[in-house]
Protein backbone atom coordinates (compact mmCIF):
# COMPACT_ATOMS: atom_id res chain seq x y z
CA UNK A 1 0.00 0.00 0.00
CA UNK A 2 0.96 3.43 -0.78
CA UNK A 3 -1.05 6.18 0.17
CA UNK A 4 0.78 8.82 -2.11
CA UNK A 5 -0.50 7.22 -5.47
CA UNK A 6 -4.14 8.17 -4.34
CA UNK A 7 -4.63 11.62 -5.96
CA UNK A 8 -7.50 12.09 -3.60
CA UNK A 9 -5.60 11.76 -0.50
CA UNK A 10 -3.19 14.40 -2.58
CA UNK A 11 -5.86 17.28 -2.97
CA UNK A 12 -7.50 16.73 0.96
CA UNK A 13 -3.59 17.49 2.34
CA UNK A 14 -3.67 20.97 0.23
CA UNK A 15 -7.38 20.97 1.33
CA UNK A 16 -6.44 20.90 4.38
CA UNK A 17 -3.00 22.76 4.61
CA UNK A 18 -5.35 25.36 3.26
CA UNK A 19 -7.17 25.91 6.19
CA UNK A 20 -4.45 25.63 8.86
CA UNK A 21 -4.51 28.15 11.29
CA UNK A 22 -1.09 30.38 12.13
CA UNK A 23 0.90 27.57 10.50
CA UNK A 24 3.98 29.95 10.27
CA UNK A 25 4.73 30.10 13.51
CA UNK A 26 6.19 26.63 13.00
CA UNK A 27 8.14 27.88 10.50
CA UNK A 28 11.87 26.39 11.06
CA UNK A 29 10.56 24.25 13.78
CA UNK A 30 11.47 21.01 14.89
CA UNK A 31 8.84 18.31 15.83
CA UNK A 32 9.02 15.19 17.33
CA UNK A 33 5.78 12.58 17.12
CA UNK A 34 5.47 9.60 18.35
CA UNK A 35 3.26 6.67 17.27
CA UNK A 36 4.62 7.77 13.65
CA UNK A 37 2.62 5.32 12.08
CA UNK A 38 -0.46 5.26 13.58
CA UNK A 39 -3.72 6.46 12.25
CA UNK A 40 -3.43 9.78 14.03
CA UNK A 41 0.63 10.10 14.10
CA UNK A 42 0.48 9.56 10.10
CA UNK A 43 -1.40 11.87 9.16
CA UNK A 44 -0.11 14.37 11.36
CA UNK A 45 3.68 13.58 9.94
CA UNK A 46 1.94 13.47 6.10
CA UNK A 47 0.40 17.15 6.93
CA UNK A 48 3.31 18.69 7.94
CA UNK A 49 5.31 17.12 5.20
CA UNK A 50 3.26 18.46 2.59
CA UNK A 51 3.07 21.84 4.06
CA UNK A 52 6.30 21.91 4.40
CA UNK A 53 7.01 21.39 0.83
CA UNK A 54 4.16 23.89 -0.44
CA UNK A 55 4.99 26.76 2.05
CA UNK A 56 8.65 26.41 2.49
CA UNK A 57 8.52 26.10 6.56
CA UNK A 58 11.98 24.37 7.01
CA UNK A 59 10.34 22.07 9.50
CA UNK A 60 12.14 18.97 10.27
CA UNK A 61 10.15 15.83 11.75
CA UNK A 62 11.39 13.03 14.01
CA UNK A 63 9.48 10.25 13.47
CA UNK A 64 9.07 7.84 16.02
CA UNK A 65 8.19 3.92 16.11
CA UNK A 66 9.69 0.69 16.74
CA UNK A 67 10.18 -0.72 13.48
CA UNK A 68 12.61 1.34 10.51
CA UNK A 69 10.93 -1.18 7.82
CA UNK A 70 7.83 -0.08 8.61
CA UNK A 71 8.45 3.65 8.74
CA UNK A 72 10.41 3.24 5.82
CA UNK A 73 7.10 2.06 3.70
CA UNK A 74 4.84 4.10 5.22
CA UNK A 75 7.05 7.46 3.96
CA UNK A 76 8.49 6.24 1.09
CA UNK A 77 8.83 9.52 -0.35
CA UNK A 78 10.67 10.92 2.73
CA UNK A 79 12.34 8.46 4.65
CA UNK A 80 15.81 9.49 3.15
CA UNK A 81 15.31 13.10 3.53
CA UNK A 82 17.13 15.40 5.56
CA UNK A 83 14.05 17.26 7.35
CA UNK A 84 12.83 13.35 8.11
CA UNK A 85 14.69 11.78 11.02
CA UNK A 86 13.84 8.02 12.00
CA UNK A 87 13.97 7.31 16.04
CA UNK A 88 13.83 3.90 17.01
CA UNK A 89 11.64 4.58 20.04
CA UNK A 90 8.97 2.22 22.20
CA UNK A 91 6.50 4.15 24.89
CA UNK A 92 7.31 1.42 27.23
CA UNK A 93 11.11 2.19 27.65
CA UNK A 94 13.19 4.34 28.50
CA UNK A 95 14.12 6.85 26.17
CA UNK A 96 17.96 8.45 26.16
CA UNK A 97 17.27 11.42 23.08
CA UNK A 98 20.66 12.33 21.84
CA UNK A 99 19.15 15.42 20.50
CA UNK A 100 16.67 18.71 21.14
CA UNK A 101 13.17 19.41 19.79
CA UNK A 102 10.92 22.17 19.42
CA UNK A 103 7.85 20.48 20.31
CA UNK A 104 6.45 16.73 21.12
CA UNK A 105 3.41 15.28 19.77
CA UNK A 106 2.90 12.18 21.87
CA UNK A 107 0.54 10.07 20.14
CA UNK A 108 1.65 6.34 20.55
CA UNK A 109 -0.68 3.96 22.30
CA UNK A 110 -2.05 0.43 21.91
CA UNK A 111 -5.36 1.76 20.07
CA UNK A 112 -6.38 -1.66 19.57
CA UNK A 113 -9.15 -3.01 21.01
CA UNK A 114 -8.05 -5.93 20.62
CA UNK A 115 -4.81 -6.03 22.32
CA UNK A 116 -6.34 -3.96 25.41
CA UNK A 117 -7.80 -6.78 26.88
CA UNK A 118 -4.62 -8.93 26.02
CA UNK A 119 -2.33 -6.85 26.84
CA UNK A 120 -3.54 -4.62 29.74
CA UNK A 121 -0.02 -3.48 31.18
CA UNK A 122 1.28 -2.66 28.15
CA UNK A 123 -1.73 -0.47 27.25
CA UNK A 124 -1.35 1.54 30.44
CA UNK A 125 2.24 1.54 30.49
CA UNK A 126 2.84 2.86 26.27
CA UNK A 127 0.12 5.78 28.15
CA UNK A 128 1.83 6.43 31.13
CA UNK A 129 5.32 5.36 31.41
CA UNK A 130 5.92 6.56 27.90
CA UNK A 131 4.40 10.26 28.68
CA UNK A 132 6.46 10.17 32.06
CA UNK A 133 9.87 10.06 29.74
CA UNK A 134 8.76 12.36 27.48
CA UNK A 135 7.59 14.47 30.21
CA UNK A 136 11.18 14.50 31.98
CA UNK A 137 12.98 14.57 28.61
CA UNK A 138 10.72 17.84 27.92
CA UNK A 139 11.67 19.37 31.19
CA UNK A 140 15.46 18.96 31.03
CA UNK A 141 15.59 20.04 27.37
CA UNK A 142 13.52 23.13 27.78
CA UNK A 143 10.95 21.94 24.61
CA UNK A 144 8.18 24.47 23.83
CA UNK A 145 5.49 22.31 24.31
CA UNK A 146 4.42 18.76 24.52
CA UNK A 147 0.86 17.94 23.56
CA UNK A 148 -0.72 15.06 24.58
CA UNK A 149 -3.34 12.70 22.31
CA UNK A 150 -5.82 11.23 24.91
CA UNK A 151 -9.05 9.90 24.00
CA UNK A 152 -12.83 10.56 24.47
CA UNK A 153 -12.66 7.17 26.14
CA UNK A 154 -11.90 8.94 29.32
CA UNK A 155 -15.67 10.26 29.88
CA UNK A 156 -16.56 6.53 30.50
CA UNK A 157 -20.15 5.65 30.22
CA UNK A 158 -22.55 9.02 30.26
CA UNK A 159 -26.33 8.15 29.61
CA UNK A 160 -27.75 11.54 28.13
CA UNK A 161 -27.28 11.56 24.74
CA UNK A 162 -25.65 15.48 24.65
CA UNK A 163 -22.60 15.95 22.86
CA UNK A 164 -20.07 15.78 25.80
CA UNK A 165 -17.95 19.09 26.70
CA UNK A 166 -14.92 18.89 28.44
CA UNK A 167 -15.67 18.77 32.22
CA UNK A 168 -17.99 16.08 32.24
CA UNK A 169 -17.16 12.76 33.81
CA UNK A 170 -18.85 9.69 33.70
CA UNK A 171 -18.79 5.55 34.63
CA UNK A 172 -15.56 3.44 34.35
CA UNK A 173 -15.12 0.15 35.33
CA UNK A 174 -11.84 0.27 36.91
CA UNK A 175 -11.33 -3.23 37.44
CA UNK A 176 -12.62 -4.26 34.05
CA UNK A 177 -8.92 -4.99 31.97
CA UNK A 178 -10.25 -3.28 28.82
CA UNK A 179 -10.23 -0.22 30.83
CA UNK A 180 -6.60 0.15 30.75
CA UNK A 181 -6.98 2.34 27.68
CA UNK A 182 -9.40 4.78 29.23
CA UNK A 183 -7.83 4.71 32.95
CA UNK A 184 -3.94 4.74 31.22
CA UNK A 185 -5.24 7.98 28.90
CA UNK A 186 -6.88 9.32 32.09
CA UNK A 187 -4.05 8.80 34.38
CA UNK A 188 -1.62 10.22 31.70
CA UNK A 189 -3.93 13.55 31.60
CA UNK A 190 -3.56 14.24 35.47
CA UNK A 191 0.58 13.52 34.68
CA UNK A 192 0.80 15.91 32.12
CA UNK A 193 -1.16 18.22 34.20
CA UNK A 194 1.39 17.63 37.17
CA UNK A 195 4.21 18.37 35.52
CA UNK A 196 3.02 21.73 33.92
CA UNK A 197 1.92 23.03 37.59
CA UNK A 198 4.82 21.46 39.51
CA UNK A 199 7.64 21.99 36.44
CA UNK A 200 6.09 24.34 34.57
CA UNK A 201 6.49 22.32 31.00
CA UNK A 202 3.83 23.69 28.54
CA UNK A 203 1.88 20.90 27.96
CA UNK A 204 -2.03 20.71 26.27
CA UNK A 205 -4.24 17.96 25.62
CA UNK A 206 -6.52 16.72 22.82
CA UNK A 207 -9.26 14.19 23.55
CA UNK A 208 -10.18 12.97 20.05
CA UNK A 209 -12.83 11.03 19.15
CA UNK A 210 -13.36 7.92 16.89
CA UNK A 211 -10.91 8.83 14.54
CA UNK A 212 -10.97 7.09 10.86
CA UNK A 213 -9.41 7.32 7.41
CA UNK A 214 -7.08 5.90 4.95
CA UNK A 215 -4.29 6.15 7.41
CA UNK A 216 -5.12 3.70 9.48
CA UNK A 217 -3.45 -0.09 8.92
CA UNK A 218 -5.25 -2.77 8.00
CA UNK A 219 -4.44 -4.75 11.10
CA UNK A 220 -6.52 -2.01 13.01
CA UNK A 221 -9.11 -3.82 14.89
CA UNK A 222 -11.46 -0.55 15.64
CA UNK A 223 -14.37 -1.35 13.53
CA UNK A 224 -14.52 2.09 11.41
CA UNK A 225 -11.29 0.81 10.12
CA UNK A 226 -12.28 -2.85 9.67
CA UNK A 227 -15.28 -1.90 7.91
CA UNK A 228 -13.77 0.93 5.63
CA UNK A 229 -11.10 -2.35 4.61
CA UNK A 230 -13.63 -4.38 3.68
CA UNK A 231 -15.75 -1.71 1.94
CA UNK A 232 -12.65 -1.16 0.22
CA UNK A 233 -11.60 -4.30 -0.67
CA UNK A 234 -15.37 -5.44 -1.66
CA UNK A 235 -16.08 -7.25 1.29
CA UNK A 236 -19.40 -7.62 2.75
CA UNK A 237 -19.57 -5.46 6.50
CA UNK A 238 -20.44 -7.72 9.22
CA UNK A 239 -21.79 -6.16 12.48
CA UNK A 240 -21.70 -7.67 15.78
CA UNK A 241 -24.35 -5.07 17.33
CA UNK A 242 -27.13 -2.85 16.74
CA UNK A 243 -24.75 -0.35 16.32
CA UNK A 244 -27.03 2.46 18.42
CA UNK A 245 -24.51 3.78 20.05
CA UNK A 246 -23.62 7.54 19.00
CA UNK A 247 -20.07 8.30 18.35
CA UNK A 248 -17.89 11.65 17.27
CA UNK A 249 -16.67 10.52 14.54
CA UNK A 250 -13.45 12.53 12.57
CA UNK A 251 -11.67 12.27 9.24
CA UNK A 252 -7.45 11.40 10.01
CA UNK A 253 -6.91 14.83 8.50
CA UNK A 254 -9.38 17.12 10.24
CA UNK A 255 -7.74 15.49 13.17
CA UNK A 256 -4.36 16.15 11.98
CA UNK A 257 -5.11 19.69 11.55
CA UNK A 258 -7.02 20.23 15.27
CA UNK A 259 -3.78 18.74 16.46
CA UNK A 260 -1.98 21.32 14.91
CA UNK A 261 -4.60 24.16 16.06
CA UNK A 262 -3.96 22.93 19.62
CA UNK A 263 -0.52 22.65 19.47
CA UNK A 264 0.22 26.83 17.96
CA UNK A 265 -3.00 27.88 19.93
CA UNK A 266 -3.52 26.25 22.91
CA UNK A 267 -3.70 27.44 25.96
CA UNK A 268 -1.20 25.86 28.24
CA UNK A 269 -2.67 23.30 30.43
CA UNK A 270 -5.91 22.94 28.95
CA UNK A 271 -7.73 19.97 27.28
CA UNK A 272 -9.69 19.94 23.70
CA UNK A 273 -12.54 17.60 22.22
CA UNK A 274 -11.53 16.79 18.44
CA UNK A 275 -14.64 16.51 17.00
CA UNK A 276 -16.29 17.24 13.56
CA UNK A 277 -20.17 18.42 14.70
CA UNK A 278 -21.31 17.62 10.68
CA UNK A 279 -20.29 13.83 11.79
CA UNK A 280 -21.63 12.82 14.71
CA UNK A 281 -23.48 9.66 14.17
CA UNK A 282 -24.32 5.96 15.41
CA UNK A 283 -22.08 3.48 14.20
CA UNK A 284 -24.68 1.83 12.38
CA UNK A 285 -24.40 4.47 10.34
CA UNK A 286 -21.12 4.37 9.73
CA UNK A 287 -21.27 0.80 8.44
CA UNK A 288 -24.37 1.57 6.12
CA UNK A 289 -22.52 4.35 4.67
CA UNK A 290 -19.38 2.45 4.18
CA UNK A 291 -21.31 -0.74 3.19
CA UNK A 292 -22.91 2.29 0.60
CA UNK A 293 -19.61 3.82 -0.59
CA UNK A 294 -17.99 -0.01 -0.86
CA UNK A 295 -21.10 -1.32 -2.75
CA UNK A 296 -21.00 -4.25 -0.58
CA UNK A 297 -23.62 -5.88 1.80
CA UNK A 298 -24.33 -4.81 5.41
CA UNK A 299 -24.86 -8.16 7.65
CA UNK A 300 -25.78 -8.71 11.26
CA UNK A 301 -24.20 -11.58 13.50
CA UNK A 302 -24.37 -11.97 17.11
CA UNK A 303 -21.24 -11.30 18.92
CA UNK A 304 -19.10 -14.09 20.94
CA UNK A 305 -18.93 -13.64 24.54
CA UNK A 306 -14.96 -12.87 23.57
CA UNK A 307 -16.10 -10.48 20.98
CA UNK A 308 -18.62 -8.53 23.65
CA UNK A 309 -15.97 -7.89 26.41
CA UNK A 310 -13.36 -6.20 23.68
CA UNK A 311 -16.73 -3.45 22.84
CA UNK A 312 -16.71 0.16 24.05
CA UNK A 313 -19.11 0.28 26.60
CA UNK A 314 -19.63 4.03 25.97
CA UNK A 315 -23.35 4.70 24.30
CA UNK A 316 -23.06 7.97 23.95
CA UNK A 317 -19.30 9.45 23.03
CA UNK A 318 -20.22 11.96 21.01
CA UNK A 319 -18.39 15.31 21.79
CA UNK A 320 -18.59 19.15 22.28
CA UNK A 321 -15.65 20.53 19.93
CA UNK A 322 -16.64 24.33 20.60
CA UNK A 323 -13.68 25.26 22.56
CA UNK A 324 -11.58 23.83 19.99
CA UNK A 325 -13.53 25.50 17.42
CA UNK A 326 -13.54 29.23 19.15
CA UNK A 327 -9.45 28.60 18.58
CA UNK A 328 -10.23 29.32 15.15
CA UNK A 329 -10.70 25.11 13.82
CA UNK A 330 -13.18 23.92 12.21
CA UNK A 331 -13.44 20.32 10.12
CA UNK A 332 -14.05 20.51 6.99
CA UNK A 333 -14.96 16.74 5.81
CA UNK A 334 -18.52 15.64 7.07
CA UNK A 335 -19.39 12.19 7.10
CA UNK A 336 -20.22 11.11 3.55
CA UNK A 337 -17.18 13.40 2.30
CA UNK A 338 -14.60 11.65 4.70
CA UNK A 339 -16.01 7.97 4.29
CA UNK A 340 -16.42 7.99 0.67
CA UNK A 341 -12.76 9.44 0.32
CA UNK A 342 -11.54 6.63 2.64
CA UNK A 343 -12.50 4.02 0.54
CA UNK A 344 -11.75 5.45 -2.89
CA UNK A 345 -8.18 6.15 -1.28
CA UNK A 346 -7.88 3.29 0.35
CA UNK A 347 -8.61 1.73 -3.45
CA UNK A 348 -6.03 3.81 -5.18
CA UNK A 349 -3.45 3.37 -2.70
CA UNK A 350 -3.61 -0.59 -2.72
CA UNK A 351 -4.55 -0.74 -6.72
CA UNK A 352 -7.91 -2.17 -6.42
CA UNK A 353 -9.81 -1.64 -9.23
CA UNK A 354 -13.58 -2.07 -9.91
Amino acid sequence: MNIYNSQIYINDLKSVKESLIRINEIKGKSILVTGATGLIGSAIIDLLLYTNEIENLNLKIYACGRSEEKMRNRFKHYFERENFVFVKYDACEKINFGFSVDYIVHCASNANPIEYTKHPVETMMSNFYGMYQLLQYAKKKLINRVLYVSSSEVYGQILNKEPIDENSHGYIDFLNPRSSYSIGKLSTETLCSSFYHEYGVDVVIARPGHIYGPTASNQDSRVSSIFAYNAAYGKDIVMKSKGTQLRSYCYCLDCASAILTILTKGKSGEVYNISNSNSIISIYEIASLLAYFGKVNLKMEVPTELESSRFNPMTNSSLNSDKLEELGWKGIFDANTGLKHTVEILREACNIYY
